[in-house]
């Protein structure tokens, strides 16, 4: 069998063939010890990624299942992709109970050809993995954050797909389809508390608010207490005009069923990838968040966390046009008021102030926005229950 012209073609995968060579390697290992020779490849139609890892490393322990998830699916569905473990285990032991838990092949254990290979593809971090592709297509450089981000849409790894996929993504956010960005192949509901499900097609003409959130996060749950209120007040004021889909980011199915039962609304199904792939499409990185979508399915706002936490249920549709009403609205409420009073149910005097949430210390019921508040001691006071001394 005549060898193709590598170095001509593609010098990532001429190299790696080059550095075995100069270690006397024409072999590589599979899970049961079985020598596979390099011959034996159709390097033209399998797409070859080195896989560089080690045992003793806590992020390749994280993402090594997950790429062993994404190697059995696309092998499963007839995709034409090999893996090799290059091992920077500092042992002979570690390589193996790393090695144990991948279904692909490897490099012989050998820490100077393992060391040759590093510098070789400017291996920096780990996990690292690098396609050793034949075409001349630009590579993707952070394969692992592509593969976290897509999965195994992700292959063939380049950076040709990462632009399709973000263009699926911008397509998703901005192309006006509640169905889009909610349902999938094999799935088109949502699931409520008492585990019933809903079909994504009942959202549609709604304005619906996506809640990211989990139930191991307090903050979640001191914010999923005033989405309750005002997605309550909304219900008994508006009908069934909103509604609110969980996004979870629990830990686990156990963890997922608690949060959900305490919430009103519905969810993604915990074991459904939509849940990551919403989080990528709205750029979602801390918790919790909500984004709301119009009743034409776009997005209205990604800032529903302050919106609510704010101004509550006053502020549906949620619109910047109903932002500002709220916020003149304020404004002329704040200039009916005098800059400062003194009470008689108070020794100091007591300031006009703007404040987000706050206690009455007369009424002792909840406060919003304008308040009576004095500077020396922690004191708020309602307008409506003021009392000026004469």
């Amino acid at each position: 069998m005549s060898k193709p012209d590598y170095q001509a073609t593609n010098l990532p995968l001429w190299d790696f063939l080059t550095i075995l060579a100069s270690e006397g390697v024409d072999f590589l290992l599979s899970g049961e010890e079985d020598k596979v020779t390099l011959s034996s490849f159709d390097y033209e139609k399998t797409t070859i990624c080195l896989f560089f890892s080690a045992n003793w490393c806590r992020p390749c322990q994280s993402f090594t299942p997950k790429l062993v998830q994404l190697y059995n699916m696309l092998r499963t569905m007839g995709k034409e992709l090999e893996i090799v473990f290059i091992s920077l285990d500092h042992d002979e032991d570690g390589f193996n109970a790393h090695f144990e838990t991948m279904p692909w092949l490897t490099v012989p254990f050998d820490v100077n050809l393992h060391k040759k290979l590093r510098e070789r593809f400017h291996v920096v971090r780990i996990p690292f993995l690098v396609p050793l592709n034949l075409d001349g297509q630009s590579v993707e450089e952070d394969l692992i954050g592509l593969i976290e981000d897509f999965g195994e849409d992700a292959f063939p790894f380049t950076k040709k797909r990462r632009e399709e996929l973000k263009a699926i993504d911008d397509s998703k956010r901005q192309g006006g389809k509640i169905d889009q960005l909610l349902a999938r192949p094999g799935r088109d509901y949502v699931v409520a508390s008492d585990g019933g499900k809903v079909l994504v097609s009942k959202l549609i003409g709604k304005t619906v608010g996506l809640y990211f959130g989990a139930h191991w996060c307090p903050p979640c749950r001191a914010f999923t207490a005033q989405l309750v209120e005002a997605y309550n007040q909304l219900l008994s004021s508006r009908g069934d005009c909103f509604e609110v889909v969980l996004v979870s980011s629990d830990r686990d199915q156990k963890e997922f069923d608690v949060n959900i039962s305490d919430m009103p609304w519905l969810a993604l199904p915990f074991e459904d990838r939509t849940r990551q792939d919403l989080c990528r499409i709205f750029n979602i990185k801390a918790i919790p968040a909500l984004v709301f979508i119009g009743p034409d399915g776009k997005p209205i706002s990604t800032n529903g966390k302050n919106i609510i936490t704010l101004y509550g249920a006053k502020a549906f549709p949620f619109t910047q046009s109903s932002i500002e009403e709220i916020e003149e609205s304020l404004r002329k409420e704040g200039d009916s008021l005098p800059t400062q009073i003194q009470d008689i149910k108070h020794q100091h005097v007591l300031k006009l102030d703007m404040a987000k949430s706050y206690v009455c210390n007369y009424c002792e019921r909840q406060g919003k926005f304008w308040a009576f508040s004095c500077d020396a001691c922690d004191y708020d006071l309602h307008p409506t229950c003021v009392e000026e001394a004469s």
